[in-house]
């Protein structure tokens, strides 16, 4: 009932609506409001509407505010209130409530208020006033009638009225003997209040009483409270009830106003009739209506619900976030640590070389330095003899040692530069153009089953991924059984989302179901759907396969052939499970030719007699006996042929695996060929001295009898 409150309030005051009345675009207003907001327009200035000044009569009169007829602006297509009139309104302001508030009036003179009768509960009103809708902004120009010329809305009035007594007072239990408790129930049957332990106790929901109408407390009050029906009277003819209703104006109207006014011509019906009538229609409205609040109710829980599972979601991806790029830092730490270790390495590494090289050198100086201390004091000797005799050692060892300072010996082994360089360049990039990409498989496919449907034996299957599904989709898998409730097999794998597989079996009842996938892998499977393939088979001579000879008419249901050779044509469905039977008749026999009729593999040779090669099994038939025939072994020669007019049928039995054939609805010879296995077409060979025409989807024959593997004797 609170959320009903905005409809009962005026859309100027804001308050509920007092004496509302209904302005020609069907919203309402109250009276006192439309005076507010009235405005006068140019034309009360006009001369016209003068006054001599010793008259006594003033621009103004003291009329009933609901007196007043209107008339709509050019444009704003109000076609029920008689002639229209364009007329410019004075120039307005808006409310804060959006409402446009016109200039006020000028007072009347007070020399001239006593020539008029003064009511003391109306104000002064200019004539040709202008109203404006506040929700619409439509302009009204109204003339003598006033306001009178608007209906008012008693039905809203008693709708409001019932509205706040509801809200008066808290309704108490009927049933209470002492301090009755508040109520929490009505029931509209019983039309009796209940709280919850009286509704338990004396209304329980079984038997006859689980059938009533349970409503909240105020629901029912205003039920109770409903107003009795009012007489209503013409606001052209006030001495007039309403009693007819007309259909053009779409208005009630009365009796005179057929017999004088404008309705005379109109069609008009009981208002009573109607009144029901149009009840109907809207309760028959407010059921659609409903659907769609219901609809959106549980529409806006799912929301409510999305919000949550956005903000659970949202807190667990970012915790997900936080913890892959900690992960980062912690990698990216570890090889900092591991590069240190190489450097101290390197920096270790140069420092021992480096105090190698001067230990070295230090021991290799001191002993060049005491080696040439030594000669310059054997130099000082004067001894010749004793300085010969040591004089070449010494000159050896100095030019040896002399030697171990040679090239590279005073040369740095090691730099002081660290030839070593860290290059970040391409991980600098790549935390860049870190960001996030697609890591889940998409969502299972929905099945759009209003596009899946069977024809003869092909299915039509189609699908698109769920509305809010954003994961990308690569393509999809679609998968069907055997129709025997086998396992299931791949039959497409690619973009499109449509898709129909041709060449199953008649009479089998398939389970589909298809499946997305991307890089990341493949998603859920969708619901399984169970397609039913045609019960009876309607083919056709197939133009694609046959040999180029053959001359195709009647939608490819008649052939015949351009050589006096024979030539094989198949029709365009193949069988290899259940019991079939078709029938072919001759149209045209001259020359007495040796056409065959039977099966054959799709491999089967075009340019000779059906039955010659190993992938087809035929009886020919001239006009006198048949042969069975396969790979050019001919069997059972059997009396009887064919003429113009005749009919061959054959019947394939893949429960016995035989296959029959008969002539003029009679068996011709024994069964002709056992131990059929496998998918064949049914086919024929002929030349141009036979045209025969295919009739498909006939019952089996009286005389045969199904085998136990298809207990229901069903043909395509």
């Amino acid at each position: 009932m609170d959320e009903m409150e905005e409809e009962l309030k005026c859309p100027v005051c804001g308050s509920f609506f007092r004496e509302p009345i209904i302005l020609p675009c069907s919203h309402n207003i109250c009276l006192a409001c439309a005076r507010n907001i009235l405005v006068q327009t140019p034309d009360a200035e006009s001369p016209q509407s003068s006054r001599a000044s010793g008259s006594g009569v003033s621009d103004y009169d003291y009329l009933d505010l609901d007196k007043m007829s209107l008339y709509s602006e050019a444009d704003s297509g109000y076609g029920s209130y008689g002639g229209f009139v364009s007329t410019p309104t004075t120039p307005c302001q808006k409310s804060p409530n959006g409402v446009r508030v016109f200039p006020p009036t000028v007072p009347q003179p007070p020399a001239q208020q006593h020539l008029l009768p003064q009511p003391s509960s109306l104000p002064l009103i200019p004539r040709n006033s202008c109203i404006t809708c506040p929700q619409c902004h439509r302009s009204l120009i109204l003339d003598d009638r006033g306001l009178r010329g608007f209906p008012k809305n008693r039905v809203l009035e008693g709708v409001v009225d019932r509205y706040q007594q509801s809200k008066a007072a808290a309704l108490k239990c009927q049933l209470c003997e002492k301090s009755p408790k508040e109520a929490t129930v009505m029931c509209e049957q019983c039309d009796v209040f209940y709280c919850d332990p009286c509704r338990l106790r004396c209304h329980p929901p079984r038997g006859p009483l689980a059938k009533h109408r349970l409503v909240p407390p105020a629901q029912g009050r205003i039920s109770r409270r409903a107003s009795p029906r009012k007489i209503s009277t013409c606001t052209e003819h006030e001495l007039e009830n309403l009693s007819m209703y007309c259909v053009q104006c779409k208005n009630p109207v009365c009796y005179q106003c057929l017999e004088e006014g404008k309705h005379g011509t109109h069609e008009v019906k009981a208002l009573g009739a109607m009144w029901k009538l149009h009840k109907g229609q809207l309760s028959q409205a407010l059921n659609g209506l409903s659907d769609r609040a219901t609809e959106a109710k549980e529409f806006l829980v799912q929301l409510r619900n999305m919000v949550q599972h956005i903000q659970e979601n949202g807190v667990e991806f970012e915790a997900c976030l936080v913890a892959q790029c900690d992960a980062l830092i912690d990698a990216l730490n570890r090889r900092k640590t591991q590069l240190l270790t190489q450097v101290n390495k390197e920096h270790e590494h140069k420092l021992k070389v480096v105090r190698d090289q001067i230990s070295h050198c230090t021991v290799k100086l001191r002993q060049t330095t005491g080696l040439m201390e030594y000669c310059l004091e054997v130099i000082k000797e004067n001894d010749p003899s004793g300085f010969l005799q040591i004089s070449d050692a010494l000159i050896r060892r100095v030019h040896m040692t002399e030697g171990q300072w040679g090239k590279g010996t005073l040369t740095p082994r090691m730099t002081s530069d660290f030839d070593l360089t860290l290059d970040s360049g391409p991980l600098l990039q790549t935390i860049h153009q870190l960001d996030f990409v697609q890591m889940k498989v998409p969502a299972a496919p929905m099945l759009q089953l209003e596009e899946c449907c069977t024809q003869n034996n092909s299915a039509t299957l189609s699908w698109k991924q769920p509305p809010l599904s954003t994961i990308g989709v690569d393509g999809y898998i679609l998968e069907l059984d055997d129709g025997n409730g086998g396992p299931f097999r791949e039959v497409y794998v690619g973009t499109e989302t449509i898709c129909t597989v041709d060449g199953l079996h008649f009479n089998s009842t398939y389970k589909s179901r298809v499946k997305a996938f991307n890089s990341s892998g493949v998603g859920q499977y969708s619901k399984t759907l169970i397609m039913q393939t045609s019960e009876i088979a309607w083919f056709t001579f197939d133009p694609a396969s046959a040999h180029p000879d053959i001359i195709f008419s009647n939608d490819n249901l008649t052939v015949t052939c351009s050589s006096y050779d024979d030539r094989v044509v198949m029709c365009n469905s193949a069988f290899s499970r259940g019991v079939h039977y078709w029938e072919m008749t001759v149209d045209r026999y001259d020359n007495h030719p040796d056409p065959a009729f039977g099966i054959a593999r799709g491999d089967v040779l075009k340019d000779v007699m059906l039955g010659k090669d190993d992938k087809a099994w035929a009886m020919y038939v001239d006009n006198n006996r048949s042969w069975f025939m396969h790979n050019n072994s001919h069997t059972n020669r059997t009396d009887g042929g064919v003429s113009k007019g005749a009919t061959i049928g054959v019947l394939l039995d893949f429960t016995r695996r035989i296959l029959i054939f008969l002539i003029n609805d009679e068996q011709q010879g024994p069964v002709a060929f056992e131990g059929l296995e496998g998918s064949y077409y049914p086919a024929i060979s002929l030349n141009r001295n036979v045209q025969v025409t295919l009739h498909t989807g006939l019952p089996i024959p009286d005389f045969y009898t199904p085998g136990e593997g298809d207990p229901n004797g069903s043909v395509c």
